[in-house]
């Protein structure tokens, strides 16, 4: 009973300072939007429906279509590249990251209907191959609806298989320890996976990138900027320096060749504050980007950083959440 009334103590201290601390976040924040006009930058993946998806990164067509005619018929809408030192009243940014193949196919489709600018941060790795994003390939050679091994070892590490429940827990387990791999044990851990799975390689169709022949399309439309997403979309604080140049200049360099223009802005793979480091942000500087997006809670004001732009990750919200979400999206 002791033990019991501990735990209960703990969580409800967390809760309240968990509390507390968006209060704090929400006076802070409501204070510099009255001092500096804010920009909101909203942060999607995919545009697509999915009968899978434990990342959450998919937002069907129907409420992106909805989401973006809220916010155009709310704020004035600018580009990821513009100036926003002089901006009159609170603004909104579209930005995509990774560079799936429904982001020509679907996502554009909407945002021409609409006119809507939007910025797609792209990695370089998976065009124009039937690869799958790491965290895509994990869910395809984990959670299938079929007899698997009953258990699955590798390194120190052991997990129970033979249930849909057991795998779950695996892959859960499993993602933020490939999320901390450099690409070389990444690959030879999704060797054995697949070895273990007898799934194959291919990837699938749902999840692929684009090709180059989309990448041209989607960057000769006038609503599109494009940036760059490093080359294997892996956590840049885990690299070395050498490694680090590797993977960004290469990101924008390929792009260029491939698109014939100048690449300018970027965007931190998963883009939390441990997923780079001052390593990353001098690289960026020193290689020539104007502007660098993250991904955690904020506004950009004038004082922002523009190497650690704060980004707003978004949902499969449907209209009327999705506008409860946008009216927090100022404070928090």
């Amino acid at each position: 009973n002791d033990c019991i009334s501990s735990e209960k103590a703990a969580m409800t201290l967390k809760s309240f300072l968990r509390s507390t601390k968006r209060k704090v976040l929400t006076v802070r924040n409501t204070a510099f939007n009255l001092a500096d006009r804010p920009v909101v930058v909203l942060l999607y993946h995919r545009v697509t429906t999915l009968e899978n998806d434990p990342q959450q990164l998919s937002v069907s067509p129907e409420n992106f279509y909805q989401q973006l005619k809220y916010i155009k018929n709310s704020y004035p809408l600018l580009r990821f590249e513009d100036d926003w030192a002089n901006i009159r009243e609170p603004s909104v940014v579209i930005t995509f990251d990774d560079g799936y193949a429904d982001n020509c196919s679907e996502a554009l489709p909407i945002l021409d209907s609409l006119s809507v600018p939007a910025t797609f941060f792209v990695s370089t790795g998976n065009i124009d191959t039937q690869n799958e994003f790491w965290w895509d390939e994990l869910e395809r050679l984990i959670l299938r609806n079929k007899d698997y091994p009953a258990a699955f070892q590798y390194s120190h590490y052991y997990w129970p298989t033979n249930s849909y429940e057991q795998r779950i827990v695996f892959y859960k387990d499993l993602h933020p320890i490939v999320k901390m791999m450099k690409p070389a044990e990444r690959e030879k851990l999704f060797a054995e996976l697949v070895q273990w799975s007898q799934l194959g390689k291919d990837g699938r169709i749902t999840h692929r990138s684009l090709t180059r022949e989309e990448l041209v399309a989607l960057a000769n439309n006038e609503c599109v900027t494009i940036g760059a997403h490093t080359v294997s979309h892996t956590c840049l604080s885990m690299l070395s320096q050498e490694e680090q140049l590797t993977e960004i200049k290469c990101s924008k360099e390929t792009l260029e060749k491939w698109l014939n223009i100048d690449i300018n802005v970027f965007s931190y793979p998963f883009g939390g504050k441990k997923d780079y480091d001052k390593q990353s942000v001098e690289i960026c500087k020193k290689i020539g980007f104007t502007k660098v997006a993250a991904n955690f809670r904020g506004q950009a004001h004038r004082w922002t950083d523009s190497y650690q732009i704060p980004r707003q990750l978004v949902r499969n919200w449907p209209p009327k959440m999705f506008e409860q979400q946008i009216n927090k999206f100022w404070t928090l």
